[in-house]
Order: C-alpha cells, then sequence, then structure tokens
C-alpha cells in the first residue's frame, strides 16, 4: 500500500494535536498484544481454577501464532481496535483453550487474519466467525479432505506449459497431503454435521480425468496441425499483428500439433508481451499490454484449432497418463475417484479449508 498524506484519521487511529500538527497514532503490536490479554480475562472466568494453568498455556500458545502474522500484514493489527473483531478473538481464545491440537492454533490465526483481509463481506464473515467454533471440533481426517476438496476446485496452474501446469499441481497438493486421506463416508457426514458441507444425493461426482480437463481445456483442445491451411493463417495473423510466431508452441500431447501457450482462452484478455527498452545502457524487459487487436488475433488462432473428438480424446489419455508419473497427482486421482458423492462446500467450508490451505502452503493467496 501507498503512503496516505492524507491527515483524517481511520476509524482505529488516536489523534493527537499540538498546534496544528496532527499525528496518527495506530494500533501498535505492544498495544495489540495488550489487548489480547484484555479479552482474555472475559475467557478466564469460564474456567475453574484446575482447567486455567492448561487453558492459558494453549492461549499463550494461539498468541505467539497470531501475533506475527497479523504483525506482518499490513494494517492487520489496528484490527485489535474493531469491536467486531474483538468478539472474534474471544471466540478464537476460547477455542485455543478447548483444543489439545497445536495445529489448530495456526489455523485459528489464518481464519482471523482472513476476517481482517476480506471482513467487509458479511456472508464471508459469518462463515468465519463459524469456522472458529468448529476447529476444535473437526477431526484431523475430515479437515485435510476438506482442503484437498476446496483445493481442486479452487486452485488451477496459471502457466500455459502443460508440463509445467502439472508440476505446479503437483507441488501445491504435496503440500497439503501431510496425512492420510479419509475413506469411506463418515468423514462427509461429520463436516455435515458441523455446517461445513452439504451432500448431494442428486448426481455424482466428476472424475478428476473429467474435472480437469474442463478447467484447463487450453492443455486438452487439439491445436492447429503443423503445415496445414489453418497453420498458415494463423501465421499470417501473427504477423500482420505484430505478434511473436513462437507464441505458438508444439502440443505437448501431440506433436503433430500447435498450440497457443495457454491453460484456458480466457487468458487472452490478460496476457502482456515482453519487449526490451534500453535503461541506463542497459536492455531490459517490460510488460506490455496486448492492443485490442492483438487479442481479437489471438482468439481467431484459437478459433482456427482443429475439432476432432477422437483425437482430443486421445490427448486426455495421453495427460491423464502425464498426471499419473507425478506420485502427489496420482494418489489425489485414485483418492477423488474413491469420493462418488456429490458435496458442495459451505462458505463455513471453503474459509476453513482454505486458511488449512494457506497454513500448509503460506505462498496461496487469499480467498476470493
Amino acid at each position: 500500500m501507498g503512503n496516505n498524506q492524507n491527515q483524517k484519521a481511520g476509524d482505529n487511529s488516536q489523534q493527537l494535536q499540538a498546534d496544528k500538527m496532527i499525528v496518527n497514532i495506530g494500533i501498535d503490536e505492544k498495544r495489540a498484544r495488550e489487548i489480547y490479554h484484555e479479552m482474555n480475562l472475559q475467557v478466564r472466568k469460564d474456567y475453574t481454577q484446575e482447567a486455567l494453568a492448561i487453558a492459558n498455556s494453549r492461549i499463550a500458545e494461539f498468541e505467539n501464532q497470531l501475533m506475527p502474522k497479523m504483525e506482518a500484514v499490513d494494517g492487520a493489527l489496528d484490527a485489535f481496535a474493531d469491536p467486531s473483531f474483538q468478539l472474534l478473538l474471544v471466540e478464537a481464545q476460547k477455542t485455543a483453550a478447548s483444543t489439545e491440537r497445536p495445529a489448530d492454533y495456526d489455523l485459528l490465526s489464518e481464519l482471523l487474519i482472513h476476517r481482517f483481509q476480506r471482513g467487509e463481506n458479511r456472508i464471508i464473515r459469518a462463515g468465519i466467525s463459524r469456522a472458529v467454533e468448529i476447529v476444535d471440533k473437526i477431526s484431523d481426517d475430515a479437515l485435510l479432505g476438506l482442503t484437498v476438496f476446496h483445493s481442486v476446485s479452487y486452485f488451477l496452474p496459471l502457466s500455459g506449459d502443460i508440463h509445467e501446469g502439472l508440476n505446479v499441481l503437483n507441488d501445491l497438493f504435496g503440500e497439503l497431503l501431510y496425512d492420510k486421506l479419509p475413506t469411506g463416508k463418515e468423514w462427509l457426514d461429520h463436516l455435515d454435521i458441523l455446517d461445513a458441507v452439504r451432500i448431494n444425493s442428486f448426481g455424482g461426482l466428476k472424475t478428476i480425468q473429467q474435472y480437469y480437463p474442463e478447467m484447463l481445456p487450453g492443455y486438452i483442445e487439439i491445436g492447429i496441425e503443423k503445415e496445414s491451411e489453418s497453420f498458415q493463417k494463423a501465421i499470417e495473423l501473427l504477423l500482420s499483428n505484430q505478434l511473436p510466431q513462437n507464441i505458438l508452441v508444439e502440443h505437448a500431447l501431440n506433436n503433430k500439433f500447435l498450440r497457443l501457450n495457454l491453460s484456458n482462452k480466457n487468458q487472452i484478455d490478460s496476457l502482456s508481451l515482453y519487449r526490451k527498452f534500453p535503461m541506463n545502457g542497459n536492455l531490459i524487459n517490460v510488460p506490455v499490454q496486448l492492443t485490442d487487436e492483438q487479442k481479437n488475433a489471438l482468439k481467431a488462432i484459437y478459433d482456427l484449432y482443429k475439432q476432432d473428438e477422437t483425437v482430443k480424446q486421445e490427448n486426455i489419455k495421453v495427460f491423464m497418463q502425464e498426471w499419473d508419473k507425478r506420485q502427489n497427482l496420482k494418489v489425489l486421482r485414485e483418492w477423488w475417484d474413491t469420493i462418488g458423492t456429490n458435496i458442495q462446500l459451505t462458505s463455513v467450508g471453503k474459509v476453513l479449508a482454505h486458511s488449512n490451505a494457506q497454513r500448509c502452503d503460506k505462498s496461496l493467496p487469499p480467498l476470493n
């Protein structure tokens, strides 16, 4: 975020005035910890003397997980001055006090970070509040299953390179598959009871082989046959719109064809070209947005792709062979294809699963 030169204080700031100078003081880490302990006084009265030592130890561990994360996110400490955040903090402290699972303190802290980042959305806010309440109730295997299920439906590779995209997915699930995945139906019933999922008895769950080709059509589409009439038209479109010919690459699943290096046609609208510009005696690569004409040219090339269901099915077959060469993806496929039951994640399930995924892989983006 950029520096704000406006002298108007935010909702979570104090104003000190001397002559005509106004200094804004937000919540610093010291004050945030003081608020944390002030809110903890509400929790302490709920326990007997015998339970208090255990509760305090767990709440202290939660504090040690939460504070560094809040401090690392710009402006997050100011949330401690928000009454609704304070109430959620009390609930998180209660959950922390009642759980013996160390990973829950980390998960609770991710949920509070998420509350700061997306708290303006009331649907998400309600989901986070309920998720905080059930962190200590959800079983290990159900949380893992929920997280992996959400990640399949939410995270997709941006890379147009098929092998690179599969490697990205393999690495992601390498982080998420931290334990044995759940089997049977009990974990789904458990999640349904906790309002994390809704079980749909109508319709089955798409298999991995059905799902990913639909979500990554740019990997599966046949492309343009080499040296064909369509190929010549594609080259003309590239040349007439000052686009590089190497934007067409050999299809990794069928070397008789060329394809645009995209995972999805929709990516065309957000593409940039890198062009070299001189700066301080050196040439540097600078991203340049495509013009509307260039975008339309690429879409026209995509529309030149050969349509043949037999060839497409062969591409899917080769794609799944590549999939199974990657151990984490192979494990994912074998597990996913045995679920069978179609389930829908609730707002509670989504924030819980996403926060747990971020706990496992810090590089993942926030939930939209």
